[in-house]
């Protein structure tokens, strides 16, 4: 396997499909895998449990902005050459219902946008029925030297 360092996005996220690379930290806090990837495009599963809870039940609307915008930046990183990295600079959610504990939630998002220093990806969240419970733009910078 070649160094990460080295890897285009698109490799980087390739390997961590096949588990050769760890997920990032953030997967301990809110469980979440990356099952496909291929150019400017991720699928990750996510599963929100009670930890991801608001005071009052239901499952915290951050739950979902955050798997978004893994999904969004990690499209827009699956698009870039070797060391050449990506941050989010803008997230626009909407929420379409609760999402549920204990089911397993899909992300997928695409690059709809790809500049010298600007990526634009679109990103859903849905159950394994195709039921859609968000979206979300997501607008990350391009960090090149």
């Amino acid at each position: 396997m070649k160094d990460p360092e080295q890897m285009t996005g698109l490799e980087y996220f390739e390997a961590m499909v096949r588990g050769e690379i760890p997920h990032a930290a953030i997967a301990a806090l809110i469980p979440m895998r990356f099952v496909a990837a291929e150019h400017g495009y991720i699928r990750l599963l996510a599963h929100a449990d009670a930890r991801h809870t608001n005071p009052y039940g239901p499952v915290h609307g951050g739950f979902a902005a955050t798997v978004l915008d893994s999904a969004g930046a990690c499209a827009v990183q699956a698009a870039l050459e070797a060391g050449v990295g990506s941050t989010t600079i803008d997230l626009h959610v909407k929420y379409l219902r609760p999402v549920p504990q204990g089911e397993t939630m899909i992300a997928e998002a695409r690059v709809i946008n790809l500049s010298r220093r600007l990526g634009l990806a679109d990103a859903t969240l849905k159950d394994e029925a195709g039921k859609l419970y968000a979206t979300a733009g997501v607008t990350c910078m391009i960090l090149r030297d």
